[in-house]
């Protein structure tokens, strides 16, 4: 069906569309990852109103607005790729049990492609939601993030948000409204899509299930014979979803809302039993499973959709880094802390005197101190006040930890097992209590009165939320098994933002960054932390190499155990501090060196003068390089204890471009050639490069961008480079 333009003049996405500006494509002809992006997001209509488009100079999504609003095209500038190969609906609901389309348009026979004069063709469904209106914003901040620490950056994203309003003349729907939000960024090849489903009827609607993202894209690979999961998914776009969890301290197996799947009216490709992965739908693998009141707006999974230009590890762990920074500014808080495990006042106020003697920013009352946030009675909550309050006016922060979901409460409390109606192990952990329970909703209540009574500024959170479904009645967050999963994650991501709203900083071994945590552990056994000093030395440099791929530096924590932790002997701990100095020193430069905090898991920093002055020297030293130590990093070659190994910062809008650090885990000392990768360092020519803080020596680039040169490193040691 062909729509008369005096039809379309009537119609209002149309009349709006008629207020934007014309698009007239423009590519970012530089590097963003090294260059600033001066063309900022913008909202276009184009085909003299037919289509809606998004663009930043890096990326465009375009929507064709009529008989039905549909994405059209959505291609990566840079290198020209396209995204969309067959048209498919905004959004997908199943609401009390029956499937309605969002948008969308048909008509499409070959599916391997999309051709710009098919389009005009493609008719509406009528049972569909039809699309409405829109409205065009600036971006509003996901969370009103606030920082008492150190960040390398204080500003929010910008960008434009596009709102696409439907609406549906099906009886039974009268009076629920969907709206398909987008957003695109400043200054990155990014965007962020999500719904909302408003109640305005008189009566409550069942949401089974909703599908928030639908795109039909190019296959990854050629395969005639082969399954979905043999099969490589596309590659050239990143998607990171805010529904991730399960301990793995990496998004890409946190991820539970990311499916790919077949496509049936692809009947061109290649595999022979149409099983090539190649539409993406983003939705929560358990279900919804809520009823929405009238009133009431339901808010899906948000979904951020990075466009690559690569397929080198690096370029693309830098382009994903770079994400982080732009869309959860919050991850670049880094403060410098040690953890106590002690809970009494007068260590904890020898503690916080340390700190300030040697430049520490924060405390926080391990695991094992005796500190218990449950506890909110009037003596709890005065005890850790009166530290806090003493802490606060020495300027240091102190925070603590507080254990959830691996431990057993009773049975009324802990999560029921569907396939036995018991609470057994059936939990992630073997026993985890529901967050939905009276006992769970009373526990965030505590966490929340502690903190901000007591004035705390840091909750380090073991066992958050992991995943695990209640098959309980009785709970009074939730109804059931279907909607178990999704109200308590919705309980504990709202915790999060509450706390990251108050300024209190969060440390969580799961990926709830996009919700306001900042840090998660870096990936490390914990027992190997009982092994002997000069294995961890090399184990946790491996650590920090193989968690800083995906990872900012602030992003993780990695840990030194001062005192005695998961066993192991004298040989692996490093009290007394003064009798183990080198080791002590140089884990602080290897974890400082890499912007990258630990858990200096004691009852203090120093035992001697010497020991104390080793401490304000490492301290000094990383405060004067923080913004660098903080940059992104790039793998240089890994530990493996056969010879050197480094890592290199690099930021191009800093007078000093790079800073270096180079080990010999070798017993002799080491001559070596090496050759360093100054691309994303931003210069081009030459480079004045500095050892150990000394006289600098100017290299020229070669046209690969690298500079080659001498090095010496002493027995077990390390040596740092500055670059200008």
């Amino acid at each position: 069906m062909i729509i008369s333009r005096n039809l379309l003049l009537g119609y209002t996405g149309f009349a709006q569309i008629q207020t934007l500006p014309v698009y007239q494509p423009m590519t970012f002809n530089g590097d963003w990852l090294i260059t600033p992006v001066a063309q900022k997001a913008a909202i276009y209509q184009a085909n003299g109103g037919k289509d809606l488009v998004m663009s930043n100079g890096l990326i465009t999504r375009r929507f064709r607005i009529s008989p039905n609003l549909a994405t059209v095209d959505f291609q990566n500038l840079t290198t020209g790729e396209q995204f969309v190969r067959s048209i498919r609906p905004e959004a997908m609901l199943v609401l009390d049990g029956k499937t309605y389309r969002v948008g969308g348009l048909y008509g499409q026979k070959e599916h391997a492609y999309l051709r710009e004069e098919w389009i005009d063709h493609f008719t509406a469904g009528p049972d569909d939601f039809q699309f409405k209106s829109f409205t065009v914003s600036p971006i509003k901040p996901v969370i009103n993030w606030q920082s008492r620490t150190w960040a390398s950056t204080r500003n929010q994203s910008t960008g434009q948000e596009l709102t696409l309003l439907f609406a549906t003349n099906q009886p039974e729907l009268q009076g629920i409204d969907v709206a398909v939000h987008y957003t695109i960024y400043d200054g990155i090849p990014a965007l962020c899509k999500w719904v909302t489903v408003q109640n305005k009827s008189p009566k409550k609607v069942h949401i089974n299930q909703v599908i928030s993202e639908n795109l039909a894209m190019p296959e990854e690979e050629s395969a005639v014979v082969g399954k979905p999961e043999q099969m490589k998914k596309p590659q050239r776009i990143y998607i990171e979803n805010n529904y991730a969890f399960n301990n793995s301290m990496r998004y890409d197996l946190s991820d539970q809302a990311t499916h790919w799947k077949t496509d049936s009216l692809y009947t061109s490709q290649v595999n022979y039993n149409y099983e090539t992965p190649c539409v993406l739908e983003v939705y929560p693998t358990v279900g919804v499973g809520i009823d929405l009141e009238p009133q009431q707006t339901y808010t899906s999974i948000r979904t951020h959709e990075l466009l690559l230009d690569s397929y080198d590890r690096e370029r693309n762990g830098l382009a994903r880094r770079r994400f982080y920074r732009t869309v959860a500014p919050w991850t670049t808080q880094n403060p410098i802390f040690m953890h106590l495990i002690s809970t009494d006042p007068e260590a904890v106020k020898r503690a916080v005197d340390q700190c300030v003697e040697t430049g520490y920013e924060m405390i926080i009352l391990s695991f094992g101190s005796g500190l218990n946030m449950e506890d909110t009675s009037a003596t709890n909550i005065r005890k850790f006040k009166e530290l806090a309050d003493y802490a606060h006016a020495k300027g240091i922060l102190l925070g603590g930890y507080s254990l959830f979901s691996s431990r057993r409460i009773d049975d009324d409390t802990d999560v029921i097992d569907p396939k036995t109606g018991l609470p057994d192990k059936g939990a992630f952990f073997g026993h985890a209590p529901c967050l939905a329970s009276r006992w769970g909703i009373n526990y965030l209540n505590s966490l929340k009165r502690f903190i901000i009574e007591t004035g705390f500024d840091l909750l380090e959170h073991d066992g958050p939320y992991p995943g695990d479904v209640c098959a309980s009645t009785k709970h009074p967050g939730h109804k059931g098994l279907d909607d178990s999963q999704w109200v308590q994650m919705e309980m504990q991501k709202g915790f999060y933002r509450f706390l990251n709203e108050k300024g209190v900083y969060i440390n969580a071994p799961d990926w709830y960054f996009m919700d306001g945590t900042n840090k998660i552990a870096l990936g490390y056994r914990e027992v190997n932390f009982s092994l002997s000093r000069e294995q961890q030395k090399i184990l946790n440099r491996q650590n920090i190499f193989d968690g800083t791929w995906e990872k900012t530096p602030a992003m993780g924590w990695g840990f030194v155990p001062l005192t005695k932790y998961q066993g192991g002997g004298p040989e692996a701990v490093f009290e007394p501090l003064s009798e183990h100095l080198t080791d002590y020193e140089q884990l602080m430069m290897q974890y400082y060196g890499s912007g990258v905090q630990a858990c200096y898991r004691g009852p203090r920093l120093y035992d001697t003068e010497q020991t104390k002055q080793t401490v304000k020297r490492v301290i000094g030293w990383y405060k004067k390089y923080r913004q660098l130590l903080n940059a992104d990093l790039i793998h240089l070659r890994r530990p493996d204890g056969r010879d050197w190994d480094g890592i290199m910062h690099v930021d191009p809008s800093l007078k000093e471009k790079g800073l270096v650090m180079l080990f010999n885990p070798l017993k002799t000392k080491i001559t070596r050639i090496i050759k360093l990768p100054l691309y994303y360092t931003g210069l081009d020519k030459v480079a004045t490069i500095k050892q150990d803080g000394g006289k600098g020596k100017v290299y020229s680039l070669n046209r690969k961008y690298e500079v080659e040169l001498r090095v010496e490193i002493e027995p077990e040691n390390y040596t740092w480079l500055l670059i200008e």
